[in-house]
């Protein structure tokens, strides 16, 4: 996988000032399914792959500006349709006008990516491959925004509306592993390239039955494999970083990718100790 990375980053050099140069593009060139690579390249960068190439081209035309071009040919030569968008993205990207880098020399750059394997004191990941039948995903969801590190309060808040009813229609259910309510994550906003930052999290259960009152929401989840990933300790920064591993660590050197269907996890708090927790991370992948 981290051939295919420096692949793709080489190719992005390589067409930087191309019409049809996309994500979709870079990802069929290099033979990767589009949603593995997109979620790989995001979580090991911090940027979508449409950030990173606007990115790239801002800095390029930066550097041509420096050198005297002018600023309309540099704009159109970077696939901008318009003076004056060019110099709203450049504006937003730099914090200066295009024209300002010709009249005072001020720059901003952003260098080329190279992606390298670290190995970290040989920390393994525990781990096992489970398959599920199809199931239905149902319990309570909202539009929350992403957060990498801390409480997301959203989600908190998400947990304090479920009512009682709602609550006991969930447990009755239940009947499909891992048998616990759990948190699920799906349509992530940088799957589709967005800045917003926000994805849709519910918190519920795992049933194969279809008949579901209107006080729950229901999102349905063909049959897959999933890896699950146990851990232990303070939470939620354990929980946290066990996600970022599996996408930093885990997926780039295993024989799996990870495929555009709900990810899941349950979390069981104060075990072994007040403060710490027990939870697993369920991920939907298939063999590459």
């Amino acid at each position: 996988m981290i051939s295919k990375l420096n692949k793709a980053i080489d190719l992005i050099e390589e067409h930087l000032t191309d019409e049809d140069l996309s994500p979709e593009n870079i990802c069929q060139q290099v033979g990767v399914s589009d949603y593995h690579f997109r979620t790989v390249f995001f979580h090991l960068s911090g940027l979508t792959l449409s950030q990173y190439i606007k990115n790239r081209r801002l800095a390029e035309a930066n550097r041509e500006l420096l050198q005297g071009a002018k600023v309309t040919d540099v704009a159109f030569k970077y696939g901008y349709q318009s003076l004056d968008g060019f110099t709203r993205a450049f504006k937003k990207w730099s914090g200066f006008l295009p024209s300002d880098v010709a009249k005072t020399g001020v720059s901003k750059t952003f260098p080329k990516l190279s992606f390298v394997i670290k190995v970290k004191g040989g920390t393994s990941m525990e781990f096992r491959i489970v398959d599920l039948p199809a199931f239905n995903l149902v319990g309570v969801s909202k539009r929350v925004p992403m957060q990498f590190e801390g409480v997301n309060q959203e989600i908190v808040k998400l947990a304090e509306s479920i009512t009682e009813k709602q609550r006991r229609e969930m447990h009755a259910l239940q009947n499909m592993e891992p048998c616990r309510v759990v948190n699920a994550s799906y349509d992530a906003d940088y799957k589709f390239m967005k800045e917003e930052g926000y994805l849709t999290h519910l918190i519920g259960v795992l049933t194969t039955e279809e008949q579901v009152s209107d006080q729950l929401d229901k999102v349905p989840v063909p049959a897959a494999t999933w890896a699950v990933f146990p851990n232990e300790g303070p939470f939620p920064s354990t929980l946290q970083q066990t996600m970022a591993r599996i996408y930093a660590e885990w997926l780039p050197a295993s024989d799996y990718e990870v495929i555009n269907l709900p990810h899941f996890s349950f979390t069981e708090m104060d075990k072994p100790q007040p403060g710490h927790a027990y939870s697993e991370v369920w991920v939907p992948v298939r063999k590459k």
